[in-house]
């Protein structure tokens, strides 16, 4: 992933404790780096390795810390130069949810080794859509989850999001059922 997640990571690591608890998600993460470069793409252990580290000083699981760090991202990235991108994100959650794969397609420009995931929809009822969600990297579903919450904070709206069918349980991909409340 790109150095951009590592920063945030960074970012909310200081946000939801101090700067001597990022030193000591990096240091039991294994890294280095004093910092790290928004436009380099780094190995997926290295963001696993942060994750795993940052779960553990910041008292919580793995799954919760995503969740949290998917709401952050949202702010994140509106804060530090993606605020037009965000803001050209159509008239509804619904409607920018069913964009993200045109949304990445764009960041494929910027961040050449980009592997996003996909996002397809499936609208059930004026409140309600199947969000499928295909990545070949495992685990992330709750970052979906936090991420769905923070989109619906950007959108104001009040949204529930519930993992319904999980690829580790031997579905072809994470499927999410999204509700505006």
């Amino acid at each position: 992933m790109y150095g951009l997640v590592h920063r945030a990571i960074h970012d909310l690591a200081v946000k939801t404790a101090d700067p001597a608890t990022w030193l000591r998600i990096k240091s039991r993460a294994g890294l280095e780096e004093d910092v790290f470069l928004s436009m380099k793409a780094y190995p997926d252990e290295t963001t696993l390795a942060l994750v795993g580290a940052a779960a553990s000083e910041l008292g919580t699981s793995v799954e919760a810390l995503l969740e949290q760090f998917g709401e952050h991202w949202v702010a994140y990235a509106s804060e530090h130069g993606y605020r037009d991108l965000l803001q050209a994100r159509g008239e509804s959650l619904f409607a920018f949810i069913a964009r993200l794969d045109d949304m990445h397609a764009r960041l494929s420009l910027i961040f050449p080794k980009l592997r996003p995931p996909s996002f397809r929809t499936e609208s059930i009822d004026d409140q309600t859509m199947r969000l499928h969600y295909v990545s070949e990297r495992a685990g992330l579903a709750p970052f979906v989850v936090g991420l769905i919450r923070g989109l619906g904070k950007l959108f104001r709206t009040h949204v529930e999001v519930q993992l319904d069918r999980k690829r580790e349980d031997g579905f072809a991909h994470d499927e999410f059922l999204v509700t505006i409340k």
